[in-house]
């Protein structure tokens, strides 16, 4: 009897390893994708589903402007049927190895390259703004180009592509939907922002909101703000009257708890989500859940 029960529980096991070998070699048969920010990685996770197998690079919390990836992330660049980059300056820190896989001949969507592109300011035309994500339809114009990117892949399965597209495009329409209600009841005279660095300039684009103003310069957050721009910031908050300033999440608010203090007002300090998702429970697990989030917080802070 109890040789009989190990000879089972040997065959058990036998049949196990030969399940998990053939669900490795299935893996590793799908194309490969490989993107470079969170934000672009569920958007891309949704449009691809099974078709391919998805590694993103950028952790939950992650700055996209400064993080940084290992020898072994870094080769998986050079082994991916498609690269996926947010493009116009963002990743700062992964640009040498994003350089390195398209001269390699790895075939690249940089999401940047299918919109149409805002710069920081008027006084900064040359500098554009990478932070398109904030702007559902600009989403759904990537989410477009990005399905013809895919479904060029060999070995992918193009319906699947599609109709994830299609499922996705609906539910980014939603949003929109959402977004447009929830800051109609937003008061013109309230309708400003001012955050960490220049992040909203596309969402005050879509939704009619008036920049006030940064307290980095810039669009990275690896700049550092004078004391000039700190006290030109503050006389702006001062002389707008905006009851609220948002700081990042993955940014530290001691420059925008300073700023408050410095404009001598009655400011509330708001944390939105910003340039990264959240680890699942914290608040901004996708990207639809991150803009819902978003959208409720501006919206409070700002109504009166």
């Amino acid at each position: 009897m109890m040789r009989r029960t190990i000879l089972v529980g040997a065959a058990l096991a036998g049949m196990l390893a030969l399940a998990g070998c053939g669900s490795t070699s299935e893996d590793e048969d799908r194309p490969t994708v490989v993107v470079t920010t969170n934000i672009l990685g569920d958007v891309v996770e949704n449009v691809v589903g099974d078709a391919a197998e998805v590694t993103t690079l950028m952790k939950p919390d992650a700055d996209p402007h400064s993080f940084e990836i290992s020898a072994q992330e870094a080769s998986l660049l050079s082994r991916a049927d498609l690269v996926v980059s947010n493009g116009l300056g963002l990743e700062e820190g992964l640009q040498q190895h994003l350089d390195r896989a398209a001269d390699a001949g790895v075939d690249t969507f940089v999401a940047g390259n299918t919109i149409d592109v805002l710069a920081y300011s008027e006084e900064n035309e040359g500098t554009p703004d990478p932070h398109f994500w904030t702007d559902p339809t600009r989403m759904r114009d990537v989410v477009d180009a990005l399905a013809d990117a895919l479904v060029s892949i060999d070995g992918i399965d193009k319906r699947a592509i599609d109709e994830n597209a299609a499922r996705y495009r609906v539910e980014l329409a939603e949003l929109e939907k959402e977004m447009t209600a929830a800051f109609d009841s937003v008061p013109a005279d309230r309708r400003s922002l001012v955050t960490n660095h220049h992040v909203f300039g596309y969402l005050a684009e879509r939704f009619d909101f008036r920049i006030v103003g940064a307290i980095i310069p810039g669009g990275t957050t690896l700049a550092s703000p004078s004391a000039s721009d700190l006290r030109e910031l503050s006389s702006a908050i001062a002389e707008s009257g905006v009851p609220a300033i948002f700081a990042e999440s993955s940014q530290p608010d001691r420059l925008v708890q300073v700023l408050a203090d410095e404009a001598g007002v009655d400011v509330d300090v708001i944390e939105l989500f910003t340039e990264s998702l959240t680890a699942p429970g914290q608040g901004a697990e996708s990207y639809l859940e991150m803009m819902r989030a978003n959208t409720e917080r501006i919206t409070a802070g700002l109504s009166p």
